[in-house]
C-alpha cells in the first residue's frame, strides 16, 4: 500500500502504487516526468527529475475537500534526505515518533524519515506549491563529509538510521536567496551533462543556505523566540509586493507598515529575517538589477530613461549607486554587452 488518499470519512479516493525506485534514482541520466492529475477531490500539476541519487521535483495542487494522505512504502525502497520548501498553502505531517510538523507558505525545512511511513492531513484550499528536493542516503553522507558542523550532526543521525530534522521545534522561513534559486531550478533551459551539473550545484546551494541560516538562529542572530508568525512573514511578502509595484515612487516606510498591517518594527525586522537586509536595500538591489536589464536588453534606451522609470532622483544618482554595486558604471555595462 504505496499512497493513498481518504477523505474525512475515510472513504479510500484514490489509491498510487507505482513510485520511484532505487535504480531509477541512480540513473546516470536525466529521467524527467510530468504528471497532470485530475480528480473530483483536487488537481494537481507536478514534474519530477532524478539522477545520480537525486530526486527534484515541484508543483501545485488544489484541494477541493479535506484529505488525509498516507504513506507506507516497501522495505526495498529508498530512504531519502529531502529538503521541502511549501512556497503557498498548509499542511499537517505526522512521522512515527515525531509529534505533529505544520508546514505553512513560505517555509522549509529538512528532514529525513527511515521508518518509510508517513501521514499527512491537507485542509482544503485554492492552491499549495513546494518544491522538494531529495538525496539517497548514500549520496547524502558523501556529501555530508567534512562539510561542518551542522553536516556532521546530521551525517552521524542518517548514518544511524534515526528521524532527523534540520529545524527540530519550528520551520524556518524561505527567504529571497532561497527563492531565486528555487526559480533557477524550475525554469533550467540547460540539457544534457550541463543539466545535471547544474542542477546539482543548485540543490548544493540551498542545502548550503539551509545549514547557514539554522546556524545564525543557533547562534543567536535569528533566534527562535523572535521569528516571524507565519501570518507576518506573508505579510512582509506582501510588503515587498507593494514596494516592487511602486518602484517609481515608493511609500514611506510608515505608510508601507500601514498598508501590510504590520508596525514598523515588525516591518523592518521582518525583511532582515526574510531577505537579510533593510526594507530600502531591497528596494535598492531590484531597481540596479531592473536596471542592468534593460541596459543589456534595450541597447537604444537613453540612460536618463532608465533612471526615471526606476524612480532615481537623478541620472548621476542612478549612476553612482549602479557604479557601487556593479563595480563599473551603467554605460560600460552597456558597452560591454554589445
Amino acid at each position: 500500500m504505496p499512497v493513498v488518499i481518504t477523505n474525512d470519512s475515510r472513504n479510500v479516493l484514490h489509491r498510487e502504487d507505482k513510485l520511484l525506485t532505487s535504480q531509477e534514482l541512480l540513473s546516470p541520466r536525466i529521467i524527467e516526468e510530468e504528471m497532470k492529475m485530475q480528480f473530483t477531490f483536487g488537481t494537481a500539476n507536478f514534474r519530477e527529475m532524478y539522477f545520480d541519487g537525486l530526486h527534484i521535483a515541484f508543483g501545485s495542487a488544489h484541494v477541493y475537500e479535506n484529505l488525509n494522505v498516507a504513506v507506507e512504502l516497501a522495505s526495498e525502497s529508498p530512504t531519502m534526505v529531502s529538503q521541502l520548501f511549501v512556497l503557498q498553502g498548509d499542511f499537517n505531517s505526522h512521522l512515527p515518533g515525531k509529534r505533529n510538523c505544520h508546514f505553512s507558505r513560505l517555509e522549509h525545512n529538512l528532514l529525513y524519515n527511515p521508518t518509510l511511513s508517513e501521514n499527512a492531513q491537507i485542509k482544503k484550499q485554492d492552491i499549495i506549491e513546494m518544491v522538494s528536493l531529495s538525496f539517497a542516503r548514500e549520496r547524502f553522507l558523501e556529501f555530508a563529509e567534512n562539510n561542518g558542523r551542522v553536516m556532521d550532526r546530521l551525517a552521524e543521525q542518517v548514518a544511524g538510521n534515526k528521524l532527523v530534522f534540520l529545524n527540530q521545534h519550528n520551520n524556518q522561513p524561505i527567504t529571497l536567496q532561497m527563492l531565486k534559486v528555487l526559480e533557477e531550478i524550475r525554469s533550467c533551459q540547460f540539457i544534457g551533462g550541463i543539466k545535471k551539473l547544474f542542477l546539482q550545484s543548485k540543490v548544493l546551494e540551498l542545502l548550503a543556505l539551509q545549514c547557514e541560516q539554522y546556524e545564525r538562529s543557533e547562534n543567536g542572530s535569528t533566534p527562535v523566540s523572535t521569528a516571524l508568525s507565519a501570518t507576518d512573514r506573508e505579510k512582509v511578502y506582501y510588503a515587498r509586493d507593494l514596494l516592487m509595484n511602486a518602484m517609481q515612487q515608493p511609500p514611506s516606510l510608515r505608510d508601507l507598515a500601514r498598508l501590510a498591517g504590520l508596525n514598523e518594527f515588525k516591518l523592518k525586522a521582518g525583511f532582515k529575517q526574510v531577505f537579510s537586509t533593510t526594507v530600502f536595500g531591497y528596494l535598492n538591489d531590484q531597481r540596479l538589477d531592473q536596471a542592468r536589464e534593460l541596459l543589456l536588453q534595450q541597447h537604444h534606451k537613453p540612460l536618463m530613461d532608465i533612471a526615471h522609470e526606476l524612480g532615481y532622483s537623478s541620472p548621476q544618482h542612478f549612476s553612482n549607486a549602479f557604479s557601487k554595486k556593479f563595480g563599473m558604471s551603467p554605460g560600460k555595462a552597456r558597452r560591454n554587452s554589445n
